[in-house]
Parts: C-alpha cells; sequence; structure tokens
C-alpha cells in the first residue's frame, strides 16, 4: 500500500519504470497515467493509451486499453477480482473482472464502471458526458444471491450522458444510447438511436454520419 501510494506521485517518467518493474504492468512507452489510483492485477496500456488524473481503478484482474484509448479524469472504475475469498460469486466460474477499451474508444469524466464482470468497449466508441453508471452485478432476488453478467459495448457507439446500463445488456455497433437512457437488454440493429427507460430503438441513423466512419478517435 505505502509503495502505491508512493508511486502515484512520482513523476511520469519514474512511475512507469516503477509501475513496470514492479507491478509488471505493461505500459508502452508512449502511453500515460496521471495523478491517479489505479492497481489492477494487470495493466496493459498500448501506443498513445492514457489515463487523467483523479481516476480510482482497484479491485480489477484486468485493465486494458488499445492504441490511443484514453479515460478521462474522475472515474471510479471497481470490480471484484476472482482471486479475493469471498462467498459472492462463487457459482459463476467464467465471470471475470476486467475492462477493455479497444482502439481510441474513451471514457470520458464522472463516470462510474463497474467490472465485477466483464465490460467491453469497442475501438472509436465514446461513453461521453458525465454520470453514467455501467454496472454489471446485482442480487438476483429468485435465489437470493449476488449475480454478475457482462456488459457489451460495439465498436463506434456512442452513449449519451448521465446512462446507465445493466449487467447483460448490449448495445451494437454504429448505434446511439441517448442521454438518460437505462439499457438493460441486448439490441442486434445497428445504425439505430436507442433511448429511454427502459431503452428501445427510437430512430435510424444515417449511414453518412461522419462519427461512424472517422479514423481519428479525437472529435474536435
Amino acid at each position: 500500500m505505502l509503495l502505491k501510494a508512493l508511486t502515484v506521485l512520482l513523476p511520469w517518467s519514474l512511475k512507469r519504470v516503477v509501475l513496470r518493474r514492479w507491478f509488471h504492468y505493461d505500459i508502452h512507452p508512449s502511453a500515460r497515467i496521471g495523478l491517479a489510483w489505479v492497481y489492477p492485477r494487470k495493466l496493459i496500456m498500448a501506443e498513445g493509451s492514457r489515463i487523467d488524473h483523479f481516476n480510482t481503478a482497484i479491485h480489477l484482474d484486468l485493465i486494458s486499453l488499445a492504441k490511443n484509448a484514453s479515460i478521462g479524469r474522475g472515474n471510479w472504475i471497481t470490480g471484484m477480482s476472482k482471486h479475493e475469498h469471498s462467498r459472492h460469486f462463487q457459482h459463476q466460474a467464467d465471470r471475470r473482472a476486467e475492462l477493455h477499451l479497444g482502439e481510441s474508444a474513451a471514457i470520458t469524466k464522472n463516470h462510474h464502471i463497474d467490472c465485477t464482470n466483464l465490460i467491453e468497449i469497442g475501438a472509436f466508441s465514446t461513453v461521453a458526458g458525465y454520470n453514467s453508471q455501467l454496472l454489471t452485478h446485482s442480487i438476483d432476488v429468485t435465489t437470493s444471491r449476488q449475480d454478475s453478467a457482462p456488459i457489451h459495448i460495439g465498436a463506434y457507439t456512442f452513449v449519451g450522458t448521465n446512462v446507465v446500463v445493466l449487467g447483460g445488456a448490449s448495445l451494437p455497433a454504429r448505434s446511439v444510447l441517448g442521454a438518460k437512457s437505462l439499457l438493460n437488454k441486448s439490441f442486434t440493429d445497428e445504425w439505430v438511436l436507442y433511448g429511454g427507460v427502459p431503452a428501445k430503438a427510437v430512430n435510424t441513423i444515417s449511414r453518412e454520419a461522419k462519427y461512424f466512419t472517422r479514423a481519428d478517435g479525437f472529435v474536435y
């Protein structure tokens, strides 16, 4: 714990050396972590990826950021490692406490990302705005036990501000989840705007919309 606290305060050139040598993290020379408490069991950061200031990421088995993927400021990213000695989730042998961001995918600011089970965010996708919750676990009232399910967010998607995405939900590629929506199931149709509580198909999206074909993850 003391080593972790000291590492947070180091300048990045020294912090990267410590994270690689002592924590065995795989961090590309061009990747960067700000003033943040980010300590999964395993961390993989590819070329140009970054994690900004004031993030907390704990109790995960893996965080993986592909090329140019980013996590903005002030996010709370938690889970429950499979290596913890707990009665919770013992019935889920295949559970994965992991967060994966594809190439140029982005999580912006002040979101709560619960990775008790796997969360995948596809390439060139954006979890935008503020105060969204991606929650992979809950209580199963039928069996009276903690349960979890993965969340999949496809490539080239746009997730609006202040949404809730529940375990087992899937947002297909090249689609939009509208602000303040609740996504609690899996959809498959692409080029669709989903919205509402619970979310449903609201409208189609033009296949000429430039967001869904861009080669640069950053939107100016």
